[in-house]
């Protein structure tokens, strides 16, 4: 079954080993993907986000060299969203490509709606590790 997917980029003025550690890190989400949730925690080694729906879990991709960030989002409801993410480096730079993919029966003004969020993490995401630098 084919799914409509949008690839989103940004280009990070930073190494790419940086960026990754940084969004790696489930900890840091709230800094650059608030939409999210607002309160990350680590739970008998299990990450959870307290969503406005009710706790989600996280599950990341391990630790790699090859800049893969993919990870589950696992909702209260029990859905389990798979989010296709990516570190690259760019020479001393690095693009974080996000793909997004349309859900099931999801509207054009839904998908449209999701789009404008994970540019906003993306924008954010660059600022944070951006201004870090200065």
């Amino acid at each position: 079954m084919a799914t409509d997917t949008r690839h989103l980029a940004v280009h990070i003025d930073r190494p790419v080993a940086e960026v990754y550690a940084f969004a790696a890190d489930p900890a840091n989400l709230p800094r650059w993907a608030p939409g999210l949730g607002g309160s990350v925690n680590l739970v008998d080694g299990q990450w959870f986000v307290d969503t406005p729906e009710g706790r989600a879990r996280l599950t990341f991709a391990p630790a790699n060299e090859y800049g893969v960030l993919d990870h589950e989002v696992r909702t209260p409801s029990g859905e389990t969203v798979y989010v296709p993410l990516r570190a690259i480096a760019d020479g001393s730079a690095t693009e974080v490509v996000f793909s997004l993919r349309r859900m099931p029966g999801m509207s054009d003004t839904d998908f449209d709606r999701d789009t404008a969020l994970v540019e906003a993490d993306l924008a954010r995401l660059k600022a944070v590790l951006e201004s870090a630098a200065g």
